[in-house]
């Protein structure tokens, strides 16, 4: 612990410097003004700015993307307060009371509860990165291939379990629709072309980033295209800097949230979205004033806003630790971290045991900078909102297929983006989840090269994969899953159930 907080005090001073915080201030104001924008995401952000990234040393990206990352999510509260509109899919709970005490005149107020609450999510899961990340780290030291392996599956299962929409089955399509997407090209074992027919360009598989651009660059731009266009709130009325006994009443919500958000960061694919929504469904389970949420309660206003803000460092925890990500935009921060270089996974702790610390130091500038910006520019920030999407669309289909070619200089990779593009667009109007999909192309790999890998050490046996300590409770814990979101289980057990108090009757 106290070799963590040296590490961590360490990493904050050699950080900062003029470069450091010329970083930080625009990477985070781009972010905010991403996310305010509605339609467009955290993950669109990270994936277009991950394009221009190339040139920079490993630091610098890494800095620059995790202050997107925070200022996207937190930015979304901007437009769900004042539009009614969510930013982002994270902000989704904060537009049920937010718009509600806008409308009765208290726009700044809520701006403000907002703010506080986002930034001392960020704070609660930021202590959770810098204690958790290290413990997690070295406890997956001792998995081998058979546990990576159940590890992949289960971050597919559980994220389509958990963002299908009330039908899991559609996450698991998609989250499999994704692995099938990664198994395109040469294998990692023996370089072997799958499914490429003699195609030189289907030979070196999907790249990642012309993947992840299509799927939320390309698809938002149709999808935000097909919407109608929106009247923005021309001035935010009230003081937006909120007096601390308000905030400090909240603590035990603030907390709760806090660790929540972490928590449902740390699940595969699930991240700020569920973060939040949980958050606001606990607080209001046990708030003394149940009435007053989706009324304008500014209980949980701070409960979602924390929640969602806390889910980023939880989503980076497994990142860092396991490879895998803990949400859609965390997929595409592990991608921009293995093209600069950056090697995430167990043996992290060993090779590079700073840069936990230096992550969590990043994050604790990007809180700062959501809190100074969040609290003195708010009224000049919501000129952003009136930008037109028939401005703003063109200028980001030239950015993602810029960024698609950039990487490998293919136009291959520009045809990979544009076709996941409309690929995505159709998933999404049939009501098939985005982030189980790029889990799969995520996960892919890691799925792939562990199963054959534990079949050459285990001589062709599967045993391993099912008796081993860790991997039988990976295997079940999916089978569970699978068995509780499939209608034809439930409908047995409801039967069976019928059935006995019948006879008992």
């Amino acid at each position: 612990m106290l070799d963590g907080l040296g590490y961590f005090a360490t990493a904050i001073v050699e950080l900062f410097s003029p470069g450091t915080l010329f970083n930080v201030g625009w990477a985070t104001l781009l972010g905010i003004s991403v996310g305010m924008l509605p339609g467009l995401t955290a993950t669109l952000g990270l994936a277009l700015l991950t394009t221009l990234t190339f040139q920079l040393a490993a630091g610098d990206a890494v800095m620059i993307l995790i202050c997107m990352y925070v200022g996207a999510i937190y930015g979304g509260s901007r437009s769900a307060i004042l539009l009614n509109i969510p930013g982002t899919p994270a902000n989704a709970a904060t537009a049920l009371d937010g718009f509600q005490l806008a409308r009765t005149g208290r726009a700044g107020e809520a701006m403000g509860i907002a703010t506080s609450g986002s930034f001392f999510g960020t704070v609660v899961g930021m202590l959770a990165l810098a204690i958790f990340a290290p413990l997690l780290a070295e406890t997956a030291l001792g998995f081998q291939s058979y546990e990576f392996f159940w590890l992949a599956v289960f971050g597919v299962v559980i994220s389509g379990r958990l963002t299908g929409q009330g039908d899991p089955l559609k996450g698991w399509i998609a989250g499999f629709l994704g692995l099938l997407v990664a198994m395109v090209g040469q294998e990692g074992v023996h370089a072997y072309a799958r499914f490429a027919y003699g195609n030189t360009d289907l030979a070196g598989g999907f790249g990642l980033l012309p993947v992840l651009v299509g799927v939320f660059g390309f698809t938002e731009v149709l999808w935000v295209m097909k919407n109608p266009t929106y009247q923005a709130v021309k001035d935010a009325a009230g003081s937006v800097i909120p007096r601390v006994r308000d905030v400090l009443k909240h603590w035990v919500t603030i907390i709760r949230s806090g660790l929540i958000g972490t928590f449902m960061g740390l699940v595969p694919g699930v991240g700020e979205d569920m973060g939040s929504w949980v958050s606001y469904a606990v607080a209001r389970n046990t708030s003394r004033n149940k009435d007053e949420y989706g009324k304008g309660s500014v209980e949980g206003l701070m409960s979602a806003e924390t929640g969602n803000s806390a889910a980023v460092p939880g989503a980076i925890i497994p990142v860092l630790t396991l490879a895998i990500p803990g949400s859609a935009p965390a997929a595409v921060l592990l991608a921009a971290l293995f093209i600069h270089g950056v090697r995430p996974g167990p043996l992290i702790m060993i090779e590079s045991p700073a840069f936990i610390f230096e992550v969590t130091a990043m994050i604790f500038y990007a809180s700062a900078a959501i809190l100074l910006f969040g609290l003195l520019l708010t009224k000049p920030m919501l000129l952003v909102l009136r930008v037109s999407h028939v401005k703003l669309m063109p200028i980001i289909f030239v950015l993602c297929t810029v960024g698609a070619f950039a990487i490998a200089s293919r136009l291959f990779d520009v045809w990979v983006m544009l076709g996941f593009g409309v690929l995505g667009l159709g998933l999404r109007l049939l009501g098939f989840p985005m982030a189980p999909l790029v889990l799969g192309v995520v996960l892919g790999p890691i799925l792939d090269v562990n199963l054959r890998r534990g079949l050459v050490l285990s001589d062709g046996s599967l045993a391993p994969f099912f008796t081993r300590p860790i991997s039988l409770i990976l295997w079940v814990v999916i089978l569970i899953t699978f068995l509780l979101g499939s209608e034809w289980f439930l409908k047995s057990v409801k039967s069976w159930g019928a059935r006995i108090r019948s006879q008992g009757g």
